[in-house]
């Protein structure tokens, strides 16, 4: 039986008013041995999406700091990879940090966002050091958060679509800022702060129409 299905009564984006009962459900999704084990998901890549409304994200943040918390107290480990500290530990360690900070009031928005692009190559940099962070970790489960902070020049769907050839073990959930939305018409598309389409990405389930 699928145990992915559309849960109805459930809003499909977390918000202030569905904030306290998207976290029982979250807590109560990851836990469980079926989600762990990647059941139920009609052999599709284990990568899940928890949507959330951009004016909640200090909330959320506290939220899935919160869910951490008590998933380790049922005994199920979470590796949080955390892309905006991510690229401030890359960018430190190949010694473009202090150039960017000194040079980041002479350079244009779009000359910033290029140079950052051209150091922050997902497929050459990006993958491989969250794949090293995988390695050295124990984990049940992989977290992603930061997506907000580093747009636009690192892309959701880009993450996606290059950690699905190395994250096939152990579900991933990336919290989003924005929607995740699905129609016939246009399949499945990431509106990062509901506002901008981070292009489209179909292989995701929405965590919270996934059934307890």
């Amino acid at each position: 039986m699928n145990q992915v299905t559309s849960n109805p009564s459930r809003d499909n984006t977390v918000s202030a008013k569905n904030l306290a009962e998207s976290q029982i459900h979250l807590l109560n999704v990851v836990s469980s041995h079926r989600f762990r084990n990647n059941e139920g998901l009609n052999n599709e890549v284990p990568f899940h999406i928890c949507p959330f409304e951009p004016e909640i994200s200090t909330d959320m943040m506290q939220a899935v700091k919160q869910l951490r918390n008590e998933l380790a107290d049922r005994s199920v480990g979470v590796l949080e990879i955390n892309l905006y500290d991510m690229v401030i530990e890359i960018l430190k360690k190949e010694g473009d940090w202090e150039w960017l900070i000194d040079n980041e009031t002479t350079l244009s928005r779009g000359e910033l966002i290029e140079e950052l692009q051209g150091i922050l190559d997902t497929e050459s940099v990006l993958i491989p050091a969250i794949v090293k962070t995988m390695d050295a970790a124990s984990y049940d489960v992989i977290f992603i958060t930061g997506v907000g902070e580093v747009f636009p020049y690192i892309r959701s769907h880009n993450i996606l679509n290059n950690l699905q050839k190395v994250a096939k073990e152990q579900p991933t959930l990336m919290f989003f800022p924005g929607k995740y939305q699905h129609s016939l018409a246009s399949g499945a598309s990431l509106r990062l702060f509901d506002k901008l389409t981070d292009d489209k990405y179909y292989r995701a389930f929405n965590i919270l129409d996934r059934a307890n």
